[in-house]
C-alpha cells in the first residue's frame, strides 16, 4: 500500500511538531535567568527584610526603602498567577448553564475589570520607567488600593513619591495609593 504524497508530508510535519514540542518542554529556559535567580532567592529565604518606614505623606501613603534582593519578576509572577486564577474561577461560573443572565453579566464585568487593572498596571510601570527614569517599577492594584515599588539609583524623597502618586492618580483615578516603596538599584 503506497501512501500519497500529501499524507507523507502531513506525517512528516506532525512528527516535526511533536519533536519540537518535546524539545521545548524539556529544555531549560535561556532568556529568563533573572526570573530564576529572583525565584531562588525568594525560596531560600536569603532576601533581606524591608527597612522601617522613613516618611509619611497625607496620612495614608508610606514611603519605605526596601532590599534590592527581592525580585520584581517574582512579585509580578505571583500577581499574574492570582489574577489568572480569579479569571478562571469567574469564567467557570459564567460557563454554568443554570446561571441567571444578570449574574453572568456581573461575572463578565469582573473579568473585564481584572483585565483593565492589569493593563493599567503595565502602562504605569512603563511610564515610571520611561518618563521618570526608574530602572524598574512594580505597580500592584488590589481592590481600591495601589502599591508602587520602584528601583532608584537616587534613593528616595517625599517629592519623588508625590510625583509617583500624581502619575498613578492620573492614570488609575479612583484608587488610593497606599504605599510607595523605593528599592536601591545595583
Amino acid at each position: 500500500m503506497l501512501l500519497k504524497k500529501q499524507t507523507v508530508w502531513l506525517l512528516t510535519m506532525l512528527s516535526l511538531v511533536i519533536v519540537l514540542s518535546v524539545y521545548y518542554i524539556t529544555s531549560e529556559p535561556q532568556g529568563e535567568d533573572n526570573f530564576a535567580a529572583a525565584g531562588e532567592k525568594a525560596k531560600d529565604g536569603k532576601s533581606e527584610k524591608k527597612q522601617a518606614a522613613t516618611a509619611e505623606t497625607d496620612g495614608k501613603t508610606v514611603i519605605t526603602e526596601a532590599s534590592a534582593d527581592e525580585g520584581f519578576a517574582t512579585m509580578r509572577l505571583k500577581l499574574t498567577d492570582q489574577r489568572n486564577e480569579m479569571k478562571e474561577e469567574l469564567e467557570a461560573l459564567v460557563g454554568t448553564t443554570n446561571l441567571p443572565e444578570s449574574k453572568r453579566s456581573e461575572y463578565l464585568d469582573k473579568i473585564d475589570e481584572l483585565k483593565e487593572i492589569g493593563y493599567k498596571e503595565e502602562i504605569l510601570e512603563t511610564l515610571l520607567k520611561s518618563t521618570m527614569g526608574y530602572e524598574d517599577a512594580l505597580v500592584m492594584a488590589d481592590g481600591g488600593n495601589v502599591r508602587v515599588t520602584v528601583k532608584s539609583k537616587n534613593g528616595h524623597s517625599a517629592q519623588a513619591a508625590n510625583e509617583i502618586i500624581q502619575l498613578v492618580r492620573n492614570e488609575i483615578g479612583s484608587m488610593a495609593v497606599t504605599a510607595v516603596e523605593f528599592k536601591p538599584a545595583k
